[in-house]
């Protein structure tokens, strides 16, 4: 069966300009952006050899690539996700057609901010120290390490209950800190859902691009207080995926 072309979607500008943001590579094969505009709306797209598109790390790159490019020449962009691939440039003038209300009101929403994100792990030398010091869970551990693997399968449950109530803790520590710290120096805010056991925060803050460095500034106040106990993973400039709910509808 033979493969149809499509065009690839990054994002959506304000722009009534013809734009390109140079090549990108997907999938060994080398396209060149452009736009497709609607009014002041304007699609950055590429021609693709397949619509079927394969999600593997060097594309997702590669569309990250695009979105900074997008950045750096200073446009507001509205994302949109990894892999959405479109039919035709007909396809995607009738979604900006579609989605133009919804554009008139987000591109002032967006204009002049960027998204930065922030993981915050607890280290594992911390937690072990917590536990240790956990009295409860000390006499708990004790008592699964003196049963035989079946005979301790409740104890072993109760165990791992403690454990998570402890991470529990110490997220609902993390928020009131660090994250309360950071919301009130953001547009918005949102903690995401931890990903992993150690995780205790999964923080995107929607900020103003000339208070970028004010932001830097105090993330870096926060880890210097929790060093020792968390590692910061701090990511950006994005644009603010995780401050817009906009449905795209594809037709494979």
């Amino acid at each position: 069966m033979k493969e149809e072309n499509g065009i690839y979607l990054f994002g959506i500008i304000r722009s009534e300009e013809k734009e390109s943001f140079g090549p990108v590579t997907f999938d060994e094969e080398t396209t060149e952006t452009y736009t497709v505009n609607f009014k002041e709306a304007a699609a950055v797209v590429a021609p693709v050899s397949k619509r079927i598109f394969t999600p593997n790390r060097k594309n997702l790159t590669a569309h990250q690539g695009v979105i900074s490019g997008m950045m750096k020449k200073e446009f507001d962009v509205v994302p949109v996700s990894f892999g959405n691939v479109f039919r035709s440039e007909e396809d995607v003038n009738a979604l900006l057609e579609n989605l133009h209300p919804e554009l008139v009101k987000l591109f002032p929403e967006v204009h002049g901010k960027i998204e930065v994100g922030l993981k915050v792990t607890a280290k594992k030398e911390w937690l072990e120290e917590l536990t240790s010091g956990n009295e409860t869970l000390t006499a708990q551990k004790k008592r699964v390490d003196a049963k035989s693997k079946e005979a301790g399968y409740f104890d072993r449950m109760k165990l791992g209950e403690m454990a998570a109530n402890l991470v529990k803790e110490k997220r609902e520590e993390v928020e009131t800190d660090i994250h309360s710290k950071l919301e009130s120096e953001a547009v918005s805010a949102k903690s995401n859902e931890p990903s992993g056991e150690k995780m205790l925060l999964n923080g995107a803050y929607l900020i103003e691009k000339e208070k970028e460095e004010a932001f830097d500034e105090a993330v870096n106040e926060l880890h210097e207080r929790w060093k020792d106990k968390v590692d910061f993973h701090y990511t950006g400039p994005w644009p603010a995926y995780n401050f817009i709910n906009m449905k795209l509808k594809v037709e494979n």
